[in-house]
């Protein structure tokens, strides 16, 4: 009897845990540095997938939209060139927003928007011709009439102005000179975005030294933190 008792229990949780993390929230951990120093490698986030409308498992069909994403907030969202990839990125546009870059200061709708805390540039990241003619391509469609000269060779620190469409979000990682982000891969249609990160439950320094990091090298004072 205790076994059937045991049994249900574990139906139950898995019947109530589920849907929650399919329609309500979503764990999610970062593997890369490109959003250093706002998140770390092994923070662990909490993400509401409700507040931007969650997809329905099986059938495909979205929750409805509490609103929409926030210039400047943190998103998680689904690859465009690897759709089986989810990751994390800042809001830095929005439909309608015209941006651009001029070396390295980022100007929306022509503010300037400041850089991250404590980001300082690698002035060993560059871009050969090729990924250069790869951005301008994805821009070209979007710039705004007669403000480019040619030939246009665009590269992480200088590109623009162009205006996002409706419907997409442009993003960008923290940590500008490594991070892959939509300098690279494009606007991002509002249909890739899952959620919104709104608390660090967990976090451990994967370099550390000491056995068993995940128990004895935990970064305490990043737990229960909104990572932004």
């Amino acid at each position: 009897m205790w076994a059937l008792g045991w049994a249900k229990s574990i139906a139950l949780a898995v019947a109530i845990w589920y849907p929650l993390q399919a329609l309500v929230v979503k764990s999610f951990r970062i593997n890369s540095g490109s959003m250093e120093p706002t998140l770390l490698v092994n923070d662990f986030l909490i993400v509401n997938r409700a507040v931007f409308g969650a997809r329905v498992p099986l059938i495909g069909v979205r929750t409805p939209t509490l609103r929409e994403p926030r210039r400047d907030e943190l998103i998680v969202l689904k690859g465009i060139e690897e759709p089986v990839l989810t990751i994390v990125k800042r809001v830095i546009g929005t439909a309608g927003d015209t941006l651009a870059m001029r070396n390295d200061s980022l100007f929306r709708n022509g503010v300037f928007v400041p850089a991250p805390a404590r980001y300082r540039r690698d002035p060993m990241a560059s871009m050969d011709s090729l990924q250069r003619v790869a951005i301008a391509r994805w821009q070209r469609p979007l710039l705004v009439p007669n403000a480019v000269t040619e030939p246009y060779l665009p590269d992480l620190h200088d590109w623009g102005p162009f205006v996002i469409p409706a419907a997409h979000l442009f993003v960008m990682g923290d940590n500008r000179d490594a991070s892959y982000d939509g300098r690279h891969w494009g606007v991002l249609p509002g249909e890739n975005v899952i959620g919104r990160p709104f608390a660090i439950y967990f976090s451990f320094d994967p370099t550390s030294w000491r056995p068993l990091p995940f128990i004895t090298a935990i970064r305490w004072n990043r737990l229960f933190r909104s990572p932004w």
